[in-house]
């Protein structure tokens, strides 16, 4: 039936979706009940934005979610960022392949940043010989057409892109959560922090057109979405590779113009090139959410020109300074590395001034470890680990101390939030996020998840709020 395949995406993955929903019908009523499948999502926002349109491929086509690894269909969709996530995987793919050995029908698919390292693929090909889909970062999309080549073969179907140019967006996707979502404006990183490995399993920046970004946010705003995040590796790069270059700062702009759409976040700024144009944009658009997360990774200069980061502890300091200059409240959260090689005590010290300056509202903190693939992991100095975990200690003290200070200094006002979910350890509260994305649980009910409701914010926990609605 290939012949009536299209060779155009997306319409040629529409077409295996079509030949597929038959097949699983069939199966399901040889089996009497429904299919069901499970999405394990490993790492940031940009792989949960994947395992969404994946969630949407699979439900297209007649599985049903479930939260449990018993489905008929598995996926890890996996980071790469650390190598102790590479172990965890292993460890699940063990217990699913003795799982097999007992259901000879169930699926089972890894894809994602993981997928891009060549040794990995080996990896699976000689040891985890039960998997039955094998791909990458780049050819998401693919996911019908993969399955329906896995279900006329009895091999394992390896699918693999070194790098692409190619971006294919409007296939079926199933939202988390039906009020907000993520939205890739671009894809790929051309910065090459040398203690970074995105870049070789991501692949060089690509931007998305304006008007198809726009296009579908309003698709989605129709479907009941009030907040979009807008996602890319590093988001002020947006625009540059497109025939008509784009200002991220520009593309705010105009998506803050789609009307119904309440709220917009973005993740990630890089601190070398987030532009006054952007800070100003976000000044004069209420919609644009007060946060901003600025990843630090160290405050020594020195450290910094190491990690090839291309900002100074001083230029960085410069840029929180305008940014809260123009943005009063702004939240800014960060990432920060302990005992990244030849990190002294001097160096430390200055990571420290910059998170006693900046109060954080938040951070993710991490002790280095080597990645394999990339530059850091040969360089010299590596830090012992006694004096990494006394540092992480001190480091996140500091964290704790900005953020006790910045977290408290909305007690007592009456602002909005976006409610998410009935509170999981107190049934009678709902959790939502104000503008500046600080947490607030207050008393309420199911019917108001979805909705922007006023909030008094009466006493601060720390890194949340407890509130009541108004």
């Amino acid at each position: 039936m290939d012949y009536m395949i299209p060779q155009e995406e997306p319409e040629r993955q529409y077409a295996y979706i079509r030949l597929l929903k038959d097949i699983i019908a069939d199966k399901k009523n040889t089996a009497g009940r429904e299919l069901t499948y499970h999405i394990q999502t490993f790492g940031c926002q940009m792989n949960a934005r994947d395992s969404e349109k994946l969630a949407g491929i699979l439900e297209e086509i007649g599985y049903v979610e479930t939260d449990t690894e018993e489905a008929d269909f598995v996926i890890y969709n996996t980071c790469s960022v650390r190598e102790n996530a590479n172990t965890r995987v292993y460890g699940r793919l063990g217990h699913l392949g003795a799982r097999k050995k007992h259901r000879r029908d169930m699926l089972i698919a890894i894809c994602g940043c993981m997928m891009q390292e060549p040794d990995e693929i080996e990896k699976i090909k000689t040891t985890y010989r039960f998997v039955d889909i094998v791909f990458g970062t780049h050819n998401i999309f693919k996911l019908a057409e993969l399955i329906y080549d896995r279900l006329r073969s009895d091999g394992m179907i390896i699918d693999i892109w070194k790098d692409t140019d190619r971006i294919v967006e409007d296939i079926p996707n199933a939202r988390k959560y039906s009020f907000k979502t993520g939205i890739n404006i671009m894809f790929g990183c051309n910065n090459f922090c040398s203690y970074c490995i995105v870049p070789y399993v991501r692949g060089r920046e690509r931007s998305r057109e304006p008007k198809e970004i726009i296009r579908e946010i309003e698709k989605m705003v129709a479907d009941g979405v009030k907040e979009v995040m807008l996602l890319g590796q590093n988001v002020n790069s947006y625009g540059k590779t497109l025939d008509v270059p784009v200002s991220f700062a520009a593309l705010l702009s105009e998506v803050a113009e789609i009307d119904g759409l309440e709220r917009i976040r973005f993740m990630t700024p890089h601190p070398k090139d987030l532009s006054d144009e952007l800070i100003q944009v976000m000044a004069k658009t209420p919609k644009i959410c007060r946060h901003i997360h600025l990843p630090l990774q160290s405050g020594s200069s020195r450290i910094l020109k190491l990690m090839n980061r291309r900002y100074t502890k001083e230029a960085y300091l410069e840029l929180v300074r305008r940014i809260r200059e123009s943005l009063p409240d702004v939240a800014l959260t960060t990432d920060i590395i302990v005992g990244f090689p030849g990190e002294t005590e001097e160096d430390f010290q200055d990571t420290l001034d910059v998170v006693r300056q900046v109060e954080y509202d938040s951070a993710f903190t991490f002790i280095y470890s080597k990645r394999t693939g990339t530059p850091a992991a040969s360089m010299d100095g590596q830090v012992p680990e006694e004096i990494t975990k006394e540092r992480f200690d001190r480091l996140l003290a500091a964290v704790s101390e900005g953020a006790r200070k910045r977290c408290g200094l909305d007690v007592g006002k009456i602002l909005p939030v976006l409610v998410e979910e009935v509170n999981e350890q107190h049934p009678e509260l709902v959790t939502g996020r104000l503008s500046n994305n600080t947490l607030v649980h207050f008393k309420g009910d199911p019917s108001l998840i979805g909705r922007i409701v006023d909030v008094k914010l009466n006493e601060s926990k720390g890194f949340y709020y407890i509130g009541e609605l108004k």
